[in-house]
């Protein structure tokens, strides 16, 4: 690895360790406060359980952590440092098969990127683009949340900063004929990747189906295949109500992916790891942070570590 990219990655690694202090510090005080030494007994483990679900990492993902604390450690005596060692290797083993990055399996490679508003879904389409423009891949946006004039100006000035192409109509354009056009625009223009945003108005679930299967079927008629991905980005400062979010949305569309966005913003990253034990669906990347950079690929090991504090 050379010298830049192992700052990079050290970087990367501090910049995620200080969006997820809030979290991680909710729950090793819990954790540190239930004991200083003290034998592993069944009343320990259940203040134990009681201090992960509370952190938001949901029920059955700290039933799994203390079972597999208990498994070697019942009735000895423990500290709090090794508590969160095997809390973060064994949370490291639940995420490791959904940390999976975004795969661009052709060309153009169309994404819908869905989300209530206000999760940061505009702004983490300018994010990815950077992202991906960064590793050498040619980058459209389309502007399909056309019922917001402020989404359509927040992805355009974020086209600006990313240097690509943004694909926009007027307020209120059809969404369907604006990805039509995009997809048409992107193979004429040798894009890698098109990224689309959609409206995010739950109010009208049935609306907002209908619009979506709307766009699916029009763009299959550029591209059968379309769309290769449907990621859904969740604002992580929503905690469990992420998982509603969720549900919603696999009725709506094939969701493929998750992007969880402001991480830094609150102590309920443990949401995180309750999401991936209930659903399975591959991580693509995560924020934490409002700048253009504060979004990187997700990777298990480093969240894992950062969300117990451990070195």
């Amino acid at each position: 690895m050379t010298n830049s990219s192992s700052n990079e990655k050290r970087g990367w690694f501090q910049r995620l360790k200080d969006g997820l202090s809030r979290s991680s510090t909710k729950l090793t005080d819990s954790i540190t406060g239930i004991f200083t030494k003290r034998k592993l007994d069944r009343a320990l483990l259940d203040e134990l359980e009681e201090a992960l679900i509370a952190a938001d990492l949901g029920p059955a993902t700290a039933e799994k952590l203390t079972k597999a604390l208990a498994k070697d450690r019942f009735d000895k005596e423990v500290t709090s440092d090794e508590v969160r060692r095997l809390f973060a290797d064994e949370i490291a083993k639940l995420l490791d098969p959904v940390a999976k990055p975004l795969v661009i399996t052709q060309k153009p490679h169309v994404v819908l990127v869905v989300g209530v508003n206000g999760s940061g879904k505009t702004t983490t389409i300018g994010k990815l683009a950077r992202l991906y423009q960064g590793q050498g891949k040619r980058v459209m946006l389309a502007a399909g949340d056309t019922f917001r004039a402020a989404a359509v100006e927040q992805l355009k000035i974020w086209g600006e900063r990313a240097n690509v192409p943004v694909i926009a109509r007027g307020e209120g354009a059809d969404p369907a004929g604006l990805a039509f056009d995009a997809l048409t625009e992107a193979k004429a223009s040798d894009i890698d990747l098109l990224l689309i945003d959609t409206a995010g108005r739950l109010q009208n679930k049935a609306g907002l189906m209908e619009e979506l299967a709307k766009i699916v079927r029009v763009i299959k008629k550029v591209d059968p295949s379309a769309p290769h991905d449907c990621l859904l980005v969740l604002d992580a400062t929503v905690g469990q109500n992420a998982h509603s979010q969720v549900d919603i949305f696999k009725q709506i569309c094939q969701v493929s992916g998750l992007v969880i966005t402001k991480l830094d913003g609150s102590a309920k990253g443990g949401v995180l790891v309750a999401l991936a034990e209930r659903f399975g669906l591959p991580v693509v990347a995560i924020g934490v942070g409002e700048g253009q950079d504060d979004l990187k690929p997700f990777a298990a090991q480093e969240f894992a570590r950062s969300l117990m504090d451990v070195a």
